[in-house]
């Protein structure tokens, strides 16, 4: 009987280090170079592990961040449609929470047929950057950048490579689908650095006292920004039509960033006409995740209706065509 159990955990365990080694995701550094405006000094990153069993998983909590990376979830080649999207974890601006805002998401992605990209991005700090405020932008772009650059080679339509936001990641997220127009990084090959798309998950938006996040951005702008420095990153003053299509979820009861940050949003969307689509739970709180526990609803569900909904879902036409060729 011993035997047997031992088995059945032998084999448990096996059976997961298959999900995470032979299916590994890969963690690329962000740049191939010089990172942007980085001030020298010793890498004092710090990360706790997210533990499943008897492995550790992967990074979550991460802070102190030096050295940027995009780590890669591919799906399989039969199932992937082309689309992407590249996921900033939240965290207040103070953090990176890796694992239940990023990595669960791209695995849940993947089954999707989408290809998911988590970003490590730099957080503002001058001891890393000598523009603290714009680093984390910096990386985004640098991300959509990698992910148009090398579509070919990971099976993405460089036209469908969005952009999913947690908390202060929303924040993140929501800027680099409003503040497109200059490049923060070097593009030499004019790569499109618009989202075509974007997830926005309790994101914190507007540095309106009343709704504000103060925290996140006291980090990205400090205690002492001006008015103009505050409106130049909250996000509602800043959509044009040209700004992407947007899905937002948000819980009423949300006290850590109040859900009128996802309303005000939603409501400059409109007034550009700009297609959007907005969820509020009545329960949930903040930082929930892929899972709000308050209901029996999926929002990752509802957002996978969008995507469907918006045509990008769907297998890339060459792809059918070269596949009923064989």
């Amino acid at each position: 009987m011993k035997k047997k159990a031992f088995m059945v955990v032998a084999l448990s365990l096996l059976s997961l280090a298959q999900v995470y080694s032979q299916k590994a995701p890969v963690e690329l550094p962000l740049y191939s170079s010089k990172i942007p405006n980085e001030v020298p000094g010793p890498d004092l990153e710090e990360a706790e592990r997210r533990v499943e069993g008897e492995l550790q998983i992967e990074k979550s909590r991460i802070k102190n961040i030096r050295k940027p990376t995009l780590t890669v979830y591919l799906p399989p080649k039969d199932k992937a449609n082309g689309t992407a999207v590249v996921i900033c974890p939240g965290g207040g601006y103070a953090i990176v929470a890796a694992a239940h805002e990023g990595h669960a998401v791209a695995r849940k992605f993947n089954e999707q047929g989408v290809a998911a990209f988590v970003l490590k991005y730099r957080l503002p700090d001058s001891s890393v950057s000598s523009k603290p405020e714009v680093a984390p932008l910096q990386d985004a772009q640098q991300a959509l950048l990698l992910v148009r650059e090398r579509a070919k080679e990971w099976n993405i339509d460089p036209d469908r490579v969005g952009i999913m936001g947690f908390s202060a990641g929303g924040h993140l997220a929501s800027t680099a689908g409003t503040h497109f127009r200059q490049a923060y990084v070097d593009n030499p090959n004019n790569t499109n650095l618009r989202p075509d798309f974007m997830l926005l998950v309790y994101p914190v938006i507007s540095s309106n006292k009343e709704i504000a996040h103060q925290g996140s951005f006291e980090r990205l702008v400090g205690k002492d920004a001006s008015e103009e420095k505050l409106k130049e990153y909250s996000n509602e003053f800043n959509v044009t039509a040209q700004t992407p299509p947007a899905f937002l979820v948000h819980a009423s009861d949300d006290r850590g960033v109040k859900s009128e940050n996802s309303i005000v949003f939603y409501q400059a969307l409109l007034r550009n006409q700009v297609p959007a689509e907005l969820h509020i739970y009545q329960r949930g709180g903040h930082g929930f995740g892929l899972h709000n526990t308050s209901t029996k609803d999926l929002w990752f569900d509802r957002a996978i209706n969008w995507l469907d909904s918006n045509g990008l879902l769907t297998k890339k036409q060459h792809d059918k065509a070269s596949t009923s060729k064989q």
